[in-house]
């Protein structure tokens, strides 16, 4: 059975028990507007409540996975930024994240680049598959931006601190083949058969009793969040205080432009 629904810039399948979740803003490559947080949010809740929904694919139109949020919404109303912002509790994904832990296992196929809130995206899937033009960087700092989204708790958890303090305060972009290398995803495939190589992981999925599925995720993440839950709390904070503190949207497109021009060979073809 399939099942498909569109809602602009966010497009939900769903088909013999996985949901495939796709960003769908291919010319501001996918950039997170607060109307897409809110159908992001939306689309993952009812995707878990969903009981024939047995495992949750995230991805992007091409040409891109998520470029993070949407600059041009920053710099005018800064409700994206706002919306996406802290409030401290400490939760895994932390509070303002486009969706709260699943019950189910969500496999991020990431098909372009992941920059900044769209690596924060793919950090926060239980298992990341990337497509042979995948590339992914932190530009939080580039841009003059502090985290809540838990970039500076995740990355280097995945990656080590070292290579994790380069991306973030150099910009620098990571490709697929240095990304499986690192352990940020756990495979690479042609570009073309990126969807299947997810669907054939979350079939695998499905082969798990289901009760059992969501008991052991809960777990890993009732795990994980003891050594992590101290720790978006501090991230929360500091990026509270750096929005409070005199922060100025306005200067973050023209920051971002030099990001832009240096790296054109992630970004052709994209604005």
């Amino acid at each position: 059975m399939t099942d498909a629904s569109t809602g602009g810039d966010l497009v939900v399948e769903r088909a013999d028990g996985v949901a495939v979740v796709t960003l769908n803003r291919p010319r501001r490559r996918n950039a997170l507007t607060s109307s897409l947080i809110l159908g992001l949010r939306s689309a993952m809740a009812e995707a878990d409540a969903d009981e024939s929904v047995g495992a949750v694919i995230l991805t992007g139109a091409d040409p891109a996975f998520c470029a993070g949020l949407d600059l041009g919404e920053v710099a005018d109303t800064g409700a994206n930024l706002r919306l996406a912002g802290p409030d401290g509790d400490g939760d895994s994904p932390p509070a303002g994240h486009p969706w709260t832990p699943l019950r189910k296992p969500l496999i991020g196929a990431v098909n372009g680049v992941a920059i900044t809130g769209g690596l924060e995206l793919a950090l926060h899937c239980d298992i990341l598959i990337a497509s042979e033009k995948a590339a992914f960087a932190d530009t939080h700092v580039r841009v003059g931006v502090l985290p809540s989204w838990g970039m500076s708790v995740l990355l280097p958890r995945i990656v080590g601190p070292g290579r994790a303090l380069r991306m973030s305060l150099t910009g620098e972009f990571l490709d697929a083949a240095a990304a499986l290398r690192d352990g940020l995803v756990t495979q690479v495939v042609p570009h073309d058969g990126l969807l299947e190589a997810a669907r054939q992981v979350a079939r695998g999925v499905l082969g798990a009793d289901p009760a059992t599925c969501a008991a052991f995720i809960a777990s890993v993440r009732r795990i994980a969040g003891l050594g992590t839950g101290d720790a978006f709390r501090a991230e929360s904070e500091s990026s509270r205080n750096w929005l409070d503190g005199g922060f100025d949207p306005a200067g973050v497109a023209s920051r971002r432009a030099g990001i832009v021009t240096g790296n054109r060979g992630f970004l052709a073809g994209n604005p």
